[in-house]
C-alpha cells in the first residue's frame, strides 16, 4: 500500500509565508526557506511553495526564492504560482522544484498540462484545485482561479476528472470554505473528486486537529493532506501527528525514532 503523505504549504507573499481564512486576512507566519528547512529535517513527507500573488500581480514565481528553499530541504518540493508556460516549468524544476503546480494557467490553457506532462512526465505536474460550495444552494463546488478571486463557473468534480485525462500526475484540492478555519476538511468535496480520479488527491482546507487529518485519509479518500496554520501556529508538530496515525494504523511513513511503535 502506498504511504499516506503529509504535505506542510508554504504560502508566500512578498517574500513571506503568510496565512488567511478562506484566502483573505492575511497574516504573517514567518520565513519560507526557515519554515521549509524546519518542516523538512521535522519528518514531513513533501512540502508545497504558493506564491499566491503571482498570478494576480502578473508576474512570475519568485524563482531566487525557490532555488533558496529548495537547496534546504531533503524532501520532495511542489512550486506553484504564476507558472503559465513550458519556459516557467523548466525554470522552477531547474530552480529545484520536484515538481510544479498549475491552477489559473491550467484553466486558461489546459493542454499546458498536457504539454508539461509530455515533456516533463506527470509526475511533476500538479494541479491545483480551490473549490467554493455554490452560492446559489445547489449541490456541488464551482472552481476559482486568481487566487481565489475569479469564479470560473466550472464543475470541481468534472474540471478534476478532465486534468487526470490530460495527464496531471496529482490533484492539490483546496476547499475555499474550509481554508484556515480550522473546523476540518471538506470531506464531501475531497472523496467527490478522488471517485472520480485515477492519480492522488492531496487534501487541502481546515485541518484543526489529529481526527480531521486522519478523517481526510480515510473517509476522505485522499493520499495527502496539506497542513498550514496547524503547523505555523505550533498547535501540532509533524511527530505527534505521525505518531497519532501510525497508532491508528494507518499508512504513513514513520520518523526514524518511531520505528518500533
Amino acid at each position: 500500500m502506498v504511504a499516506l503523505r503529509l504535505v506542510p504549504c508554504l504560502d508566500v507573499a512578498r517574500g513571506r509565508v503568510v496565512k488567511g481564512v478562506n484566502f483573505v486576512d492575511l497574516r504573517d507566519a514567518g520565513d519560507p526557506v526557515e519554515l521549509a528547512c524546519r518542516y523538512s529535517k521535522a519528518g514531513a513527507d513533501e512540502l508545497v511553495f504558493l506564491d499566491i500573488a503571482a498570478t494576480h500581480e502578473g508576474r512570475a514565481t519568485l524563482v531566487e526564492l525557490v532555488r533558496r528553499t529548495a537547496s534546504e530541504v531533503t524532501i520532495p518540493f511542489t512550486v506553484g504560482g504564476g507558472i503559465s508556460s513550458i519556459d516557467g516549468i523548466t525554470e522552477l524544476l531547474r530552480a529545484g522544484a520536484d515538481k510544479v503546480s498549475l491552477n489559473s494557467s491550467a484553466v486558461r490553457d489546459p493542454q499546458l498540462v498536457r504539454r508539461g506532462a509530455d515533456r516533463f512526465g506527470r509526475q511533476c505536474i500538479v494541479v491545483a484545485i480551490d473549490a467554493r460550495k455554490r452560492s446559489d444552494g445547489t449541490q456541488g463546488w464551482d472552481v476559482y482561479v486568481q487566487g481565489g478571486r475569479k469564479n470560473t463557473g466550472l464543475d470541481v468534480v468534472a474540471w478534476a476528472k478532465h486534468v487526470a485525462e490530460m495527464g496531471a500526475g496529482e490533484i492539490l484540492l483546496t476547499s475555499m470554505d474550509g481554508d484556515g478555519t480550522q473546523s476540518g476538511y471538506d470531506l464531501a468535496l475531497t472523496s467527490a473528486v478522488a471517485d472520480v480520479v485515477p492519480i492522488p488527491v492531496i487534501a487541502s482546507g481546515g485541518a484543526g486537529c489529529i481526527d480531521h487529518i486522519a478523517e481526510a485519509l480515510t473517509k476522505g479518500k485522499a493520499s495527502a493532506a496539506l497542513l498550514a496554520s496547524l503547523l505555523h501556529d505550533g498547535m501540532l508538530t509533524v511527530e505527534q501527528i505521525k505518531v497519532d496515525l501510525i497508532r491508528r494504523n494507518l499508512p504513513v511513513r514513520p520518523l526514524e525514532q518511531e520505528i518500533g511503535l
